[in-house]
């Protein structure tokens, strides 16, 4: 049997121990070229650029609301 707490841990001190454990939210910047968010370090997914060289050939959008 491994060790047991001799008291039971208030939430705060819970808390403050899983302090570090929580989703972190993707970091975004605009794109030099086109100007919509994308990803940093990533392709744009609207223009297909990255560090002012095409790399990818974007398809025109699908209209959705027909």
């Amino acid at each position: 049997m491994g060790a047991l707490p001799k008291k039971k841990l208030s939430r705060a001190r819970r808390g403050n121990r899983r302090a570090h454990i929580r989703l972190a939210v993707p970091t975004l910047m605009d794109c030099p070229q086109c100007g919509s968010r994308k990803m940093t370090h990533h392709v744009c997914p609207t223009c297909g650029t990255y560090n002012g060289n095409q790399v990818l050939t974007i398809k025109e959008k699908r209209r959705e609301a027909e």
